[in-house]
């Protein structure tokens, strides 16, 4: 499937939903990729000692250094156990980055980390020439230009089901021809709800996802439609199409995952039971096909298919991302680090569910908020990141918990 070499993967995050079913592609598949390293966060020492005892990776790092010495422990045991050599352990942030741009071209970095920390990764990997299987979409929210203008044509694959279905429908179509992109939303758990009934929203209840298995980040995002948000201008940045031009139509079902409308007025979408292994294996083998992957529609039973707009009334974050993208300068750095602040004060019972999408207007109207241009290069963009967080901890306390 590679060509005159056994292609690589190095899997960042791997412990994680995307991460933990990119393996179990890859055990079923195992002509995809050899797992070159794998990249955690290290609060699942056990997991990380299976998965290395299955792949054998080359690689392990641990991003957190205070976890690295209970990781490392966990995977000697597991290996000496087996009587296999234990594989080369590394730790922190800069270990990540290193790893990622590791490998070359015909090799694969998978990005599966959560959060604005997975940027220098994507830009490590871009740099070696890899292809990006980019399921951190902060990456593009934050980097934007930054990361397009650093990848090749067709470098970056999206592992999103909303992106993922995007480009599977663009195949074969120029890019003059698309009029625009509809994304579609679960509408998560509060679907139908009023804002007045959101006030006393509880951790647990916007955990309760009605159709994805997801992280605790991710879930949150799902249910005050932020990852919506983002989705949005990652679409931007992915299909270079103005964000006026990407639109998010409610799909209960989750069966349509996103559509492409032409224009000569023909809408052309991507269609299949929810499952993110159609995502991740399209994005590992591309352009080849994974036969039996995962369990196709079958349109001999009976089922409905229902669209509805989204209450952006209620659920605010769209238009405020869609405002803080137009205003470039590094605002929507400042919407996602508050939007990841702001999860971490949900959870530790600081601020309301509502209060999340209020944080990160806040910080956004911040008279202070510094600004950075794609011009100025990564670091002044960390920077606004860096004062948003800040920002963000600072205003939470007079925000209504």
């Amino acid at each position: 499937m590679t060509g005159t070499r056994e292609r690589r993967l190095a899997l960042l995050g791997a412990t994680g939903s995307i991460g933990t079913q990119a393996l179990e592609v890859l055990t079923r598949f195992p002509e995809v990729a050899r797992l070159h390293g794998i990249a955690v966060g290290g609060t699942r020492p056990a997991l990380v000692a299976q998965q290395v005892l299955a792949h054998r990776p080359e690689r392990v790092v641990v991003s957190d250094p205070s976890r690295a010495d209970a990781v490392e422990a966990a995977v000697r045991s597991a290996c000496t156990a087996e009587g296999l050599a234990p594989a080369r352990f590394d730790a922190g942030a800069d270990a990540v980055v290193d790893l990622a741009g590791s490998l070359a071209d015909g090799d694969v970095v998978l990005n599966a980390i959560t959060g604005s920390v997975g940027l220098l990764p994507t830009l490590a990997a871009l740099a070696s020439g890899a292809r990006l299987a980019l399921a951190n979409k902060e990456s593009l929210v934050v980097g934007g230009h930054l990361v397009t203008e650093a990848a090749a044509p067709g470098q970056i694959l999206p592992v999103d089901s909303e992106h993922t279905a995007i480009a599977q429908a663009l195949a074969g179509v120029r890019h003059d021809q698309i009029d625009h992109l509809v994304v579609t939303a679960s509408g998560g758990p509060f679907r139908g709800r009023r804002r007045d009934q959101l006030a006393e929203v509880t951790p647990e209840q916007a955990l309760a996802h009605p159709t994805w298995s997801m992280g605790r980040v991710i879930t949150t995002n799902s249910a005050t439609l932020v990852n919506k948000a983002l989705e949005v201008i990652e679409a931007s940045f992915q299909f270079a199409l103005p964000e006026e031009r990407v639109q998010v139509v409610v799909h209960p079902q989750s069966i349509v995952h996103s559509m492409v409308t032409l224009v000569d007025g023909a809408t052309i979408a991507q269609a299949s039971p929810p499952d993110m292994r159609h995502a991740i294996g399209w994005a590992l083998a591309h352009p080849e096909k994974l036969a039996g992957l995962a369990t196709a529609l079958d349109f001999r039973a009976a089922q409905s298919w229902t669209f509805e707009p989204v209450d952006e009334e209620t659920f605010d974050a769209i238009d405020l991302a869609r405002a803080a993208h137009r205003e470039g300068g590094g605002a929507m750095a400042v919407f996602n680090a508050a939007n990841e602040e702001a999860v971490d004060g949900f959870f530790a019972g600081d601020l309301s569910f509502l209060g999340i999408t209020a944080l990160i207007r806040a910080v956004l109207e911040h008279p202070r908020r510094p600004r950075a241009l794609p011009a100025d290069g990564v670091e002044p963009l960390l920077a606004v990141e860096a004062w948003a967080r800040r920002t963000a901890r600072q205003l939470i306390p007079s925000l209504e918990g």
